[in-house]
């Protein structure tokens, strides 16, 4: 139906121009042309209806954009969202000052917002998400202070969020959810008082503590995802009475969980992924609404069988090995054997293509959903369908029609999630896999319609590195109802390999209808690069007799002498409970070039550090100890017993580790900008050294200072590390620290203090009472951590730093600055802090 054609558009304009309708309610035309399938361009002479006021084409087909003729209406109604409209918003919307509502969300427009919307002083909804808008907003919209709805999601605006709330005293709803602004979060939020909604998610740029909502005593929807929120959740959170759903996924955010047991209209709780530490909060175990804390550090509950209740997502809520992995509903039970490969038909039944059988996955799943498919894989659901009333049957998607295409059962059915969906495999062998990932896009139609106009778009993480980003499967594909596959490596050391799919607030907000563009995908395919081992009775008899043969020959050369180290080593290794993987030493030599010099990164005593990318391109650090002496098969086993349990942002990460071959190699993740004393005391290839302004630095001191934190109170162990020194801190490419070598780390016990075995660490930081009497708590970490902040202050290195002969070190020359009250000045000089961070300059 082409909308110049309607017969019926002269009897409305007839109707319209006598009754001068004013209720959108008594409006029969402008009820008909709402959802009809329209197409066409929007009419100019409809600015002859001199007594219309309401305009409403949403959900419609229709193309090019606004007339200049409609700015002479005396509209007050404009809704012309999901359609097909295109260009720049029209300057000269700004003369139609009667409107109170405008809407045109779901378009292609782009180009800036005018500052002529600043002249809409009565406008009382202005609603611009998901279209191409770029550039900063104008200041002009402070005139607005008439507004109750503001939307601006799904752009591609630039700057920071501006600061224009001030004058929006009667505001009930706003939304900035992946608009491209930066943050942060503007404190004059904190003046909305009328607020009942607020949404602001995936914000750029730099963080901040999480906002003031005090006196928003209305708020009922309280959103703010992704926008690099840190610190704690404050406690006046619980005065929200009237709050209904709560999401503050995906953050920074650290300590306890304030008690929300009193809301009692709270249906929905995320606090998926951030730092939160300390017990799993009491009220979740009691609460019948639902709560996802996964990918948290909590430590365990005092009663944790209890926790395990529908609606409740615990999945990778903990960071250490306490008993929260021994949950019935987590099911992390050891592995019976390997598994070289897995297939799963997301969402659909099971099927058989060839010979490859896709297992079943037919849950309803959930908004937070952890569910145990089978003993070797499951998946964790988080996220609620916004603004539609949220059914089982919402995270399925189902095509009825027959699809023409290879393979198609895998496609008649999909996966859905409104944010975000992790599929997890257990259970697999060590080693490289292919990954294969099906998509088709089964929810849209291919039709003249508004459900032809949705924008699915998401990303792909595989073993938490980003594969795939603003991924569309329409375009890919080529169209809807298309297969595309698509195909990646991956590396498993731990035997877990997960994929995720996530909606970062991109795409189409409300076509074909609000609440289902997140994530979706058909199907899985997971292949080991190698054949799984032969199982069968021919070889049985053969193996046990080379077997016995082995046994016989290490027997021998065990009493001989010859192998007892190295067997006592691998055992002692090998027993420990672990959560690390374990690479070959083909691995680990063809990722450094084998062990080329040029990829040579450090060396000390323990022995040196290499460089290596792997075949999935993760960038590593080889950590190659002393395989002759006890001491470094002591310290490459206490690393690993230590570092495995451990997860924080500031300590290094362990990926896994290596013995053969009489090597002892340690793979932890790569750290762009190397060590703090490489950082503060190495001049760069240009004569220049990494340069810290006063900003970076106290990020590093308090980042060390968090690590510390975790290591002495925060963790299950807790854990001294007896060797804190600028070469044992590690800067990422943001300069964030991170704690590593804990080969001299011990397990901290209150009861006995004084040290039993030799006394270890470097001199110059060891405090002195550990090092003169063995003398042993945290405070020897805290004590070590004070002389690296002195270096941190200073630019000078503790040992190298002889201002004259009685000064034998830094520390020294700072107590004799200190005594003299000149420690601040003395210690430092105007041309170390020169400049922004993260460049270089000549010293």
């Amino acid at each position: 139906m082409h909308l110049m054609e309607l017969s019926i558009l002269h009897q409305c304009s007839r109707e319209l121009d006598i009754c001068g309708i004013l209720i959108y309610a008594l409006s029969p035309c402008s009820k008909f042309l709402r959802a009809q399938g329209l197409a066409g361009f929007l009419p100019p002479a409809l600015a002859k209806l001199h007594h219309l006021k309401i305009i409403d084409l949403n959900a419609n087909y229709l193309s090019g954009n606004i007339p200049q003729e409609w700015a002479s209406m005396q509209l007050e109604y404009l809704s012309i969202s999901t359609n097909n409209l295109s260009g720049p918003i029209p300057t000269y919307l700004g003369n139609i000052t009667t409107l109170k509502i405008m809407s045109i969300e779901s378009n292609q427009f782009s180009g800036i917002v005018p500052p002529e919307l600043g002249n809409l002083v009565n406008l009382e909804y202005l609603i611009l998400s998901a279209n191409n808008l770029t550039g900063e907003l104008p200041d002009t919209l402070t005139n607005l202070n008439k507004l109750t709805e503001f939307r601006i999601s799904s752009n591609n605006f630039t700057g920071r969020i501006p600061d224009i709330f001030q004058t929006w005293k009667q505001l009930q709803k706003l939304e900035i959810q992946a608009s491209g602004l930066e943050g942060p979060i503007p404190p004059s939020i904190s003046a909305l008082s009328n607020l009942n909604e607020l949404r602001i998610s995936d914000l750029f740029g730099e963080g901040s503590k999480f906002p003031s909502l005090h006196g928003m005593t209305n708020m009922s929807r309280l959103l703010l995802r992704s926008c690099n929120i840190y610190g704690p959740i404050p406690p006046n959170i619980s005065d929200l009475k009237q709050l209904q759903i709560l999401d503050l996924s995906f953050n920074k955010l650290e300590g306890n969980v304030p008690d929300l047991g009193g809301l009692q209209r709270l249906d929905y709780t995320f606090l998926t992924s951030n730092l939160l530490t300390g017990n799993i909060p009491e009220w979740t175990k009691n609460s019948t609404s639902n709560i996802d804390i996964s990918y948290n550090n909590f430590s365990k509950s005092s009663a944790p069988a209890s926790l395990c209740r529908d609606g409740l997502n615990l999945f990778k809520s903990s960071s250490g090995r306490d008993n929260l992995e021994l949950l019935e509903c987590l099911d992390e039970s050891p592995c019976s054997q390997d598994l070289y490969s897995l297939h799963i038909n997301c969402g659909g039944k099971e099927t058989t293509i060839g010979r490859i059988k896709y297992e079943g996955d037919e849950d309803s799943a959930g908004p937070a959903k952890y569910f145990h498919v089978k003993p070797n894989w499951g998946f964790s659901n988080t996220g609620l369908f916004w603004d539609i009333t949220n059914t089982p049957n919402d995270y399925l998607a189902n095509n009825a029609s027959i699809l023409a295409m290879e393979n198609s059962q895998l496609y008649t059915s999909a996966r859905l999630s409104p944010l975000s969906i992790t599929y997890y495999a257990r259970c697999l062998a060590n080693g490289n896999y292919i990954v294969k990932l099906h998509f088709a896009e089964i929810v849209f139609r291919n039709n003249i319609s508004s459900y032809s106009l949705g924008r699915r778009i998401f990303d792909v993480y595989i073993q938490e590195k980003l594969a795939l980003k603003d991924f569309n499967i329409e375009n890919e594909a080529q169209g809807l109802d298309k297969a595309v596959i698509k195909n990646f490596t991956a590396v498993v050391t731990n035997q877990v390999l997960m994929i995720r799919f996530h909606w970062a607030g991109k795409g189409t907000t409300a076509a074909p209808k609000r609440g289902i563009c997140g994530p979706l995908v058909s199907a899985i395919s997971v292949e080991s690069d190698r054949s799984p081992p032969i199982d069968g009775k021919i070889v049985v008899g053969a193996v046990v007799s080379v077997l016995l043969l082995i046994f016989m020959i290490l027997g021998i050369l065990w009493w001989k002498g010859c192998m007892g180290g190295r067997i006592s080593r691998e055992k002692e290794l090998r027993g420990l409970d672990l959560q690390t993987g374990f690479f070959t030493y083909k691995q680990i030599k063809a990722a450094t070039n084998n062990f080329n010099a040029a990829n040579k990164i450090g060396e000390g005593g323990f022995g040196s550090v290499y460089k290596g990318i792997l075949l999935d391109g993760t960038t590593i650090a080889v950590k190659q100890l002393s395989s002759k002496s006890k001491q470094g098969s002591r310290e490459f086993v206490t690393e690993i017993g230590m570092v495995s349990g451990l997860q924080h942002p500031n300590l290094v990460r362990l990926f896994g580790c290596c013995i053969e071959r009489e090597q002892l190699l340690l793979v932890y993740e790569y750290m762009e900008n190397n060590s703090l004393a490489h950082a503060l005391f190495v001049l760069g290839p240009t004569g220049g050294r990494l340069k810290l302004d006063w900003p970076a630095r106290h990020k590093i001191c308090a980042g060390i200072a968090r690590g510390l934190a975790f290591l002495h109170e925060e963790s299950t162990l807790k854990i001294v590390h007896r060797d804190i020194k600028s070469t044992n801190i590690l800067l990422d490419g943001d300069l964030n620290p991170k704690i590593s070598d804990f080969g001299l780390a011990k397990l901290y016990e209150e009861e006995n203090t004084h040290i039993s075995t030799r006394i270890a660490g470097t001199i110059g930081y060891m405090a002195p009472e550990y090092a003169l009497w063995g003398f042993l708590t945290y405070k020897a970490d805290v004590y070590s951590f004070g002389v690296v902040a002195l270096e941190i202050i200073s630019g000078k290195n503790n040992m190298k730093y002889r201002p004259n002969e009685n000064c034998l070190c830094l520390l020294d020359w700072a107590m004799v600055l200190q005594q003299k009250g000149n420690l601040g000045h003395g210690l430092t000089t105007k041309r170390e802090f020169d400049g922004v961070g993260g460049s270089r300059i000549g010293v």
